[in-house]
């Protein structure tokens, strides 16, 4: 029986194991990886799919923002990976495990400005992400600017930077 639980759930090595398998071992070398660096994932946001006690799917949200040339910054909410076993894709687990990302947002009201690396036919067509507000945002690596994505009612339009939020302890 296939059952989605909180990430925080399931063995972190288990989790890396199948990042590997979905998306090989030099994935480190992405420029998404460079926008989570130091920064742990939103546990409240980040799920795993699990069945007969095998880890099948994972998605998960980390914290991020846009430093703005102007000065301003604009916290968001980063998806991704949306990682599903090679042999379990095409199958629709990578769109239940988008759902419930995006549905956990919704209820804890972080879905206002939420973006992430992908596919522009995919994310637009099943998820409402768009590169509307995105052209003039810079990552700190290379990415093409059609699959910068972004949704959300406070997604800035703003030129700037963007990197993890890091939060400072009081």
């Amino acid at each position: 029986m296939l059952e989605f639980v909180p990430i925080t759930a399931v063995v972190p090595a288990a989790v890396e194991a199948l990042l590997d398998r979905a998306f090989g071992r030099n994935r480190h070398s992405k420029t998404a990886y460079r926008l989570r660096e130091g920064v742990g994932a939103i546990a409240h946001l980040s799920f795993a799919a699990v069945e007969g006690g095998e880890l099948i799917g994972t998605i998960q949200c980390w914290p991020v923002e846009i430093a703005g040339d102007d000065g301003e910054t604009a916290p968001m909410v980063m998806v991704g990976p949306v990682a599903v076993d090679p042999e379990r894709q095409r199958a629709g687990l990578g769109k239940q495990l988008m759902h419930r990302a995006l549905d956990a947002a919704h209820a804890s009201g972080e879905d206002r400005a939420i973006m992430l690396v992908g596919d522009p036919e995919y994310y637009e067509r099943f998820f409402g992400f768009t590169a509307e507000r995105t052209a003039r945002w810079r990552l700190p690596g290379p990415v093409e600017p059609r699959r910068l994505l972004a949704r959300g009612s406070a997604v800035p339009a703003i030129a700037g930077m963007l990197g993890p939020r890091v939060t400072v302890a009081a």
